[in-house]
């Protein structure tokens, strides 16, 4: 076994030093996204365009509709909104246009990298209150079903902002399969039909949600056509109008007033002010690749940022596996320290960014890490569970001149807050649940937050979503996933897998491991390790708990010696598709 020259045992005050430094250094507050060197290794940039397309998402359906409209001579942001509106039609049950989702995209004209931003904001009369049962502890039922669970939608707004800024083709043309789906229909996957009968008892509480999933009485059979006319309707109103088909006018309406008829506080005043932003995504150089990822309100780019600094002054690849995990997971717990106690949304909070992404930061914690032998997460200061969720979307896309979109997209938790807002064929998310709710208390995820991610009017709820590029002189990659908190390690694991020379194949088909500082255990997909590794992590001091299978990651690769691009799907879920075209 071989360990880095930094891995000499520490005396007990380095030890306790480099714990105060992870938290005095915490008084340099600066909201902004920045860019950090993990390496100090040139990064180029491919010269070459691939002349081909390949794009990989959840559902055949979508990814038909992204090279539909790559083949009419639209590029990799065309192909976006048509896979995400088509997302909405045909996998309601993880992503539509009554959520959000943020993406990061490369223009390969000019090397452009931006962060779009379509993440819900809080309506503007929230209140806490609502999301608490009278002994003060979280009421789930008003968190994640129903009209007070549900942020205003950034998923319309986002998809004109990529049309209008991005992409080569009208924003009706990119909308087109999706609109045609849910006019013509469409035969439902086994995911979506049993998430219907799974949900079936919530849907029923609301008439409009029953009527769209639940026609005669009961969820979709298979083989039988399902159409969404109303939602058809809305999309058109999109395509004809642009924000105002959603966020004014007829559909505004609908939509505030089914809200406040069943309880809700939506007001036309939210809509209307409801902004996509664009922002600077975060960058961190590691073994000669550059990683662009996403900046706050999601906290996934800081902490596979965070992680790869720690992990870069470490031979992983000469290391036994259980030593290897041992160091992934203990990068693991501090950054997830660090998430819970600094991150949200940057238009209503500052944020130590400067100190998060900086590689002494990243050495003084790395400093922390004890040779074969855990930190419990009670170990390190800071200041303040359920199964994994899958019910979240990511697609990746990579078109012929080399630009890439890789967008996560969302409703939280299954089939969102399960409220359809009659007349707009519009499923609701129930994102309010990703607010600290109520501060130490964890979500639906198990994750735990701050005031700094306490709810507000017009605030964006901090998400784990992480789509992200990896950049190199040799080949790059498109890569993200769903599944609640455990998205940063997937991701993570993914662009790990990828540095290290694998397939898109092989990267979607890992097995994972997930740690996350609260619960202090290591999640781990059955089969992953061996007895001995088992064994090895145990009399380290971790507590392994077997998992089924999570997530739904899409990868697209492409090599720049061969000039080949490569797509591939989750082999956990067979609705998914990778296609080259």
């Amino acid at each position: 076994m071989i360990f880095s020259p930094r891995w000499s045992v520490l005396p007990s005050r380095v030890f306790l030093a480099s714990l105060l430094f992870t938290c005095g250094a915490a008084l340099a507050a600066d909201g902004a996204p920045r860019t950090t060197p993990a390496t100090t290794t040139a990064v180029a940039q491919p010269a070459q365009r691939p002349g081909h397309s390949a794009v990989a998402s959840a559902n055949f359906l979508a990814t038909d509709a992204g090279l539909e409209i790559l083949a009419k001579g639209g590029n990799a942001f065309d192909a976006a909104v048509a896979v995400a509106a088509t997302l909405s039609v045909v996998e309601p049950e993880s992503s539509g246009i009554g959520g959000g989702f943020m993406a990061v995209l490369h223009r390969a004209k000019d090397g452009h990298n931006v962060f779009i931003d379509a993440r819900e904001t809080a309506p503007a009369a929230v209140d806490p209150k609502d999301y608490l049962n009278p002994d003060g502890t979280p009421n789930r039922d008003s968190a994640l079903k129903g009209p007070l669970s549900a942020g205003i939608p950034g998923e319309p707004a986002g998809l004109v902002l990529i049309a209008e800024r991005y992409g080569k083709l009208s924003l009706a043309q990119s909308l087109a399969p999706a609109i045609r789906l849910a006019r013509d229909g469409f035969k439902p996957d086994p995911r979506l039909r049993e998430a219907i009968a799974g949900q079936q008892k919530d849907l029923l509480r609301w008439a409009a949600s029953a009527a769209k999933f639940l026609p005669d009485g009961k969820p979709p059979v298979e083989g039988k056509l399902w159409r969404d006319p109303d939602q058809a309707k809305t999309l058109e109103a999109i395509a004809a109008h642009g924000n105002d088909g959603f966020y004014r006018g007829p559909t505004a309406k609908k939509l505030v007033d089914a809200v406040r008829a069943a309880g809700g506080n939506w007001t036309l005043a939210d809509l209307e002010s409801y902004q996509a932003k664009e922002r600077q995504p975060i960058s961190v150089d590691y073994r000669g690749y550059r990683i662009i990822t996403a900046p706050p309100p999601s906290s996934g780019g800081v902490a596979i940022a965070e992680i790869l600094n720690i992990l870069s002054g470490f031979e992983l690849e000469k290391l036994d596996q259980a030593h290897r995990v041992h160091l992934i997971v203990e990068a693991m717990r501090r950054a997830f320290r660090d998430h819970n106690d600094y991150l949200g949304d940057p238009d209503f909070v500052k944020m130590p960014l400067d100190m998060l992404l900086s590689p002494f930061y990243a050495d003084g914690l790395r400093q922390s890490i004890l040779p074969g032998k855990a930190t419990p997460s009670s170990m390190l200061p800071h200041r303040t569970a359920r199964d994994p969720g899958m019910h979240t979307t990511h697609f990746s896309i990579i078109d012929k001149d080399g630009n890439m979109a890789a967008v996560t997209s969302t409703v939280n938790y299954i089939l969102g807050s399960t409220f359809v807002a009659e007349g707009t064929g519009v499923l609701l998310n129930d994102e309010m649940d990703d607010f600290a709710l109520v501060p130490g208390k964890p979500n639906v995820y198990g994750l735990l937050g701050s005031a700094a991610n306490a709810p507000e009017g017009g605030k964006r709820m901090l998400s784990s979503m992480s789509p992200s590029l990896v950049i190199g002189a040799d080949r790059s990659a498109v890569i993200g996933s769903p599944g609640g908190s455990t998205i940063i390690t997937q991701v993570l694991e993914g662009i790990l897998h990828f540095i290290d020379g694998e397939s898109a194949q092989q990267i979607v088909a890992h097995k994972r491991f997930h740690h996350q500082f609260l619960p202090d255990v290591v999640d781990v997909e059955p089969g992953m390790f061996d007895k001995a590794t088992s064994a090895d992590l145990t009399a380290m001091g971790y507590t392994l708990n077997d998992r089924k299978p999570w997530g739904f990651m899409n990868v697209v690769t492409w090599d720049h010696r061969t000039n080949k691009l490569d797509a591939a799907s989750d082999p956990r879920r067979p609705s998914g598709s990778g296609r080259v075209q």
